[in-house]
């Protein structure tokens, strides 16, 4: 029995998730492979802490009376193998990887990021973040999805932007393009042989600008992806061990793809469980000895293959934590917090700014020193070549001489 126009659309929620395509649409034009910008530039990874990581006893003010008044029993010590950056801040006991890179010059640390008003649901500040908005403004598009509509022209197709994840982020969604989600390139080329829509795949295309041309050239691109990313994927296979971990795994498949010559600019990946309301120090310490071990490995990877110049690490999460501990030996959502830059094109390593401020604090959490969308700025225009007023709506500060 043939397709009809409303089975289509029925279907067209399969579409838009990207995760199945039918067979027929493999024959995309390979002059739009032809214009993808050279893999050899500059990309950026950005890795999404969710929950809301505890700045304080990530990069600890070690130095400060006020911190451990503030946490008694959760405060971390001396003592305990504070892994010491400068005379008074240090890393957390659990990131002995992260620090080596440190030590390297591979690491840069911005203390005190957030935004002005800020909104302490995991939701909307997350929206804020991925999104690149004013605290009352709302939008529909990330930041990064923004970046491959406007500033990308050689990025016309889904795995232009990629994220090691079985959904898309706000964060990869633009008006007119959007980046791609999926977790393993084999499995996810699988999916492009789904036998339902596979009997779409028999069906004429539409003629004409409607709807359901927009559907099948959404497929078409899928797609193609999935084979693109299928083949780029048996070039290289790491070498490099990663721990045994979904975060661990996202990275080595992410540095697989980018050292198989993937022409992808944007990848995504994410490290949930962060939200420690109660008995902190041990879910955090193996969370943040994860994103350690997983990060070092990741840039042992790139560097061996001659890509970490290249590429860009932004660390992040939604918000930091309260200042003083709970009842629960744990701590309650807070606002500003710290942001990790890795990759061995920094201009600039270390401590980029001041020690969170303890004594001037906003009804017990921290004043931000340094609005987010600084970062996003610079990253778009110093390190991407992008026009970040266009993508950010309005014109931000760029931190001088960072990358």
């Amino acid at each position: 029995m043939p397709t009809t126009r409303r089975d289509f659309l029925k279907t067209s929620v399969l579409a838009s998730s990207l995760l199945f395509v039918p067979k027929f649409l493999h024959a995309l034009d390979r002059q739009e492979l032809a214009a993808l910008r050279d893999a050899n530039g500059r990309r950026l990874v950005v890795v999404q802490l969710g929950g809301g990581n505890d700045g304080l006893n990530t990069i600890i003010p070690y130095r400060d009376d006020l911190y451990y008044k503030a946490r008694p029993t959760l405060g971390i010590r001396p003592q305990s193998g504070i892994l010491t950056l400068n005379k008074d801040l240090g890393l957390n006991p659990a990131m002995t990887r992260l620090k080596g890179l440190y030590d390297q010059g591979q690491v840069a640390v911005l203390n005190s990021v957030g935004y002005p008003n800020p909104d302490r649901s995991h939701f909307r500040s997350m929206d804020i973040w991925q999104s690149g908005s004013a605290a009352e403004e709302y939008l529909t598009t990330g930041w990064l999805g923004r970046y491959l509509d406007s500033s990308c022209p050689t990025c016309p197709l889904p795995y232009n932007g990629l994220e090691v994840d079985d959904t898309l982020s706000l964060a990869m969604k633009g008006a007119a393009r959007k980046g791609l989600a999926l977790k393993n390139p084999e499995k996810f080329h699988q999916l492009t042989q789904n036998r339902f829509l596979s009997q779409v795949s028999r069906q004429t295309a539409p003629a004409g600008g409607s709807e359901l041309d927009y559907l099948y050239k959404t497929l078409a691109e899928t797609a193609s992806s999935a084979d693109y990313l299928y083949q780029k994927s048996k070039v290289y296979q790491s070498a490099t061990a990663y721990p045994n971990t979904e975060f661990g795994k996202s990275l080595k498949t992410t540095a697989e793809l980018i050292n198989s010559g993937v022409g992808s600019r944007v990848f995504y990946v994410s490290l949930a469980g962060f939200d420690t309301h109660v008995r902190q120090q041990e879910q955090q310490g193996k969370l943040l000895g994860d994103l350690s071990e997983g990060l070092g490995s990741f840039v042992e990877d790139l560097r061996k293959s001659g890509e970490l110049d290249n590429t860009l690490i932004l660390v992040f999460s939604e918000f930091g934590r309260r200042v003083e501990q709970n009842a629960s030996n744990g701590t309650d959502h807070g606002t500003a917090n710290n942001v990790l830059l890795l990759g061995g094109g920094l201009r600039r390593q270390g401590i980029l700014n001041a020690a969170p401020d303890l004594q001037n604090l906003d009804q017990g959490d921290l004043k931000h020193q340094l609005d987010f969308r600084r970062i996003y700025a610079t990253i778009l225009h110093d390190w991407l070549g992008a026009d970040d007023r266009a993508i950010l709506g309005s014109s931000f500060e760029r931190l001088s001489g960072l990358v």
